[in-house]
């Protein structure tokens, strides 16, 4: 059994452990390198055999155990003829596409017929790296990459006439909780009007479908970051009231991995030799890795009618503490001896835990055992219009005051008065 991985290897005289195990669960996983790490060994990970059968990956791909090993859970199981049917042959739209998520949504819609991608992305960088990317691993994709901004409305506005897609998937979004705090208009400019103005093209371009991409953190909000995204998904459920696009929102905690993240900060904070900073010892968050993010909000398309919050089952949430001691582990160092864990309180927004729906959303199951349908809790048309044409004109007055008001107008279960 596993529990004699140690004496094992002491038999005999083993230098390294190698771990050949995929159909291993998650608390499996931790409970082997618990023991491995008792051994004094090191030890290393196989690719999956499908990996190797497949040619994805080769032999020569050891690797070390990532704490995504730890904290993923089994792979989802998607209705793929279903999703396969929703986006065959469609023109596809992707904002944000350059970033963590956006990147990925790209690369698993490839892995269908589609008639076009359609990549919008602020970010050069991002935006050269994923068309590289595409480019080589599928040279017959017809791909078109366009550097912008879903705050420039002529230019977005341009795109749609150009391109006419059928599917929006909408992951442009400022997220960094602390940062926004103090760039209220920014985060207005970009999180709400650049969603209104993306998703009323949608609308005005007969998209069939738009799915917006949100988070956890726009229930009961504690931050700007947070209030604006609950606004966007109010947008979103508040068109489709009106429209024969059908919107859908998807909602989920935080991704393993992603860009600002707290795991590549861990991994810098180690490498530098530490400490590693945790705002709380009892902080928790939801994770979840990149493709099963992506995975599931491909699934969403092929639910419900429309107006829909569908919120991702994201397991336990995890003391970020226990993410930071792992992470160390993992590196061959021992907590608190080689490499500290400083906690250094919570920042302005931060919330100790939180919420997947808000206490009025009721939450139902759905025909996925993975996603939920949060009820969702809509703005009149009227109320909505005229907000929209107030945050534009407090944006171009730099009136943050303003902005603040009428976020809390809009998002009243704000668990703070904005400062």
């Amino acid at each position: 059994s596993i529990e004699n991985i140690s004496s094992v290897a002491g038999q005999w005289d083993a230098d390294l452990i190698m771990l050949a195990l995929p159909s291993a669960s998650t608390s499996q996983m931790r409970r082997i390198v618990e023991l491995c790490e008792m051994s004094g060994l090191p030890f290393r990970t196989l690719p999956k055999l499908q990996s190797l059968v497949s040619g994805k990956v080769s032999i020569n791909e050891i690797r070390d155990v990532q704490i995504e090993d730890l904290l993923g859970r089994a792979p989802v199981m998607l209705d793929r003829t279903e999703i396969v049917n929703r986006l065959a042959n469609k023109v596809v739209l992707v904002t944000g596409g350059g970033g963590s998520i956006g990147s990925e949504l790209c690369r698993q819609i490839t892995a269908i017929d589609i008639q076009r991608l359609v990549i919008l992305d602020q970010s050069e960088y991002n935006l050269y790296a994923i068309e590289k990317e595409l480019q080589q691993a599928m040279p017959d994709l017809a791909l078109t990459c366009e550097l912008g901004d879903v705050c420039d409305e002529a230019g977005l506005e341009y795109l749609f006439r150009c391109y006419q897609p059928d599917i929006v998937f909408h992951a442009a979004a400022y997220k960094h909780v602390p940062m926004l705090e103090n760039k209220v208009r920014e985060a207005v400019r970009n999180n709400i009007i650049g969603s209104w103005n993306v998703a009323r093209l949608a609308e005005r371009y007969s998209c069939s479908d738009f799915v917006m991409v949100s988070t956890d953190k726009a229930v009961n909000p504690g931050n700007i970051m947070g209030a604006s995204k609950r606004v966007s998904e109010i947008i979103c459920q508040t068109l489709d009231e009106r429209s024969m696009t059908r919107f859908i929102t998807t909602r989920f905690g935080n991704v393993l991995g992603s860009a600002g993240s707290v795991v590549p900060l861990f991994k810098q904070q180690i490498q530098s030799g530490g400490p590693v900073t945790v705002t709380d010892r009892e902080i928790t968050r939801y994770f979840m890795t990149i493709s099963e993010a992506c995975r599931l909000i491909l699934q969403t398309t092929v639910m419900g009618n429309g107006g829909e919050i569908f919120v991702l089952d994201m397991g336990e949430p995890v003391k970020v503490r226990y993410l930071a001691e792992q992470m160390i582990r993992l590196s061959g160092k021992v907590p608190e001896e080689d490499i500290k864990i400083e906690f250094t309180g919570l920042r302005p927004g931060e919330k100790l835990h939180e919420e997947l729906f808000h206490s009025d959303e009721d939450l139902t199951d759905t025909s996925h055992e993975k996603v939920m349908l949060a009820q969702s809790r809509k703005t009149d048309w009227k109320t909505l219009e005229e907000t929209m044409d107030a945050f534009h004109q407090a944006v171009d007055e730099f009136d943050v005051e303003a902005l603040k008001a009428l976020i809390q107008k809009l998002v009243p279960e704000m668990t703070r008065k904005i400062a």
